[in-house]
């Protein structure tokens, strides 16, 4: 590192779990952020504050004065551009060393397919079933780690898939493909605006965490907020061997 990134990451640095040689693995390591909004904004800004190399930030959608009130890598300038345009102009702001890549295209199987095979960890920042079941499929094919957060109204959740590890379940695995889970978006229910920045700021620390090697990840643990009585929940979650997109005869990829 030169003298200016010694200066810059010095907080991380004295960090014994950390130190030189994790700050060195985040500059070189590459992060896949799907989605710009409420939970993508503070994962690609402390990503980019951290010092991980190289972001990729799809998301197809564009700032509107409504995504203000969570949405904290946007401001009233950039209402009107595209969200990855906007993440990534703030992200300069803070760290013009990283390289960001924005993709305004929706998350589907063939982007998928070329994205994630380039990237060390995937976060998984989107408000619909469909394109995270398309991230899960992604990740587990191409065995890379997938950090997901969800949060609406005043209930949040964040886990760790690592299809690396044989023990791990997948996305499916807890929230099957075929189950007819309810959809719920920000623009009919709600949300509270903290709330997408604990979610992400905790997806942001599992990706930097899997990235340098350090501490242990929520794999195989479902952690969910209830952020009226800000209390936390664990549940334990095991790998499904009928899981369709994981399992001993997977049918879903």
């Amino acid at each position: 590192m030169q003298d200016e990134q010694l200066l810059r990451y010095s907080r991380h640095i004295l960090l014994n779990e950390l130190g030189v040689e994790g700050q060195e693995r985040l500059l070189a390591s590459r992060a896949l952020v799907i989605g710009a909004g409420g939970l993508g904004s503070p994962v690609a800004l402390y990503l980019g504050s951290a010092g991980v190399g190289h972001l990729t930030i799809v998301d197809h959608d564009h700032v509107d004065a409504t995504n203000l009130q969570r949405q904290i890598a946007h401001t009233m300038a950039r209402v009107g551009e595209p969200k990855a345009h906007s993440a990534r102009d703030a992200i300069a702001e803070i760290n013009p060393d990283v390289r960001v890549t924005p993709v305004l295209h929706r998350a589907d199987d063939g982007l998928l397919d070329d994205l994630v095979p380039q990237a060390d960890v995937v976060l998984d920042c989107t408000d619909n079933f469909a394109t995270r079941h398309a991230i899960n499929r992604a990740c587990v094919k191409h065995r890379k780690p997938l950090v997901s957060g969800a949060a609406i109204r005043f209930d949040g959740q964040i886990s760790v898939y690592d299809p690396r590890s044989g023990a791990s379940p997948c996305y499916a695995c807890v929230f099957p493909e075929a189950a007819a889970f309810e959809e719920t978006r920000c623009a009919t229910m709600g949300v509270f605006a903290p709330l997408v920045g604990i979610i992400g700021t905790l997806q942001a620390a599992e990706a930097i965490k899997l990235l340098c090697g350090i501490g242990t990840s929520l794999a195989g643990r479902l952690l969910m907020l209830d952020g009226r009585g800000m209390e936390f929940t664990e549940v334990r979650i095991a790998r499904q061997s009928s899981c369709t997109v994981c399992g001993a005869t997977p049918t879903g990829r």
